[in-house]
């Protein structure tokens, strides 16, 4: 499930990287007339409504998937409360001799 989350969590930093730099094509050739240039122009703006739609619902999609996760991981908690202890432990010190090692 992390990987997911991080797969969407880049896919949403795609997205608004991409908007913006759309956004940025408009306002650089807001001053180019003709014909070629003008329906480019409608295409690019077309596309950034879907980009942010898409960014909207990716959002939305990663928060609720995080909120599900940390529900999961509470419900574990209040169930084994020393088996979550125990393996916070573990992970502490496991980070504490690798941090100590460099």
């Amino acid at each position: 499930m992390e990987g997911e989350a991080n797969s969407k969590e880049r896919l949403v930093g795609d997205l608004r990287n991409l908007v913006a730099d759309a956004e940025e094509l408009l306002k650089a050739t807001a001053s180019q007339a003709g014909e070629k240039i003008g329906v480019a122009r409608q295409k690019i703006e077309q596309s950034l409504i879907e980009g942010k739609k898409a960014l909207a619902d990716a959002e939305k999609s990663l928060v609720i998937k995080s909120k599900e996760a940390a529900d999961v991981a509470d419900d574990y908690v209040r169930e084994n409360p020393w088996s979550a202890v125990g393996i916070a432990a573990g992970v502490g010190l496991i980070l504490g001799l690798l941090i100590r090692g460099k």
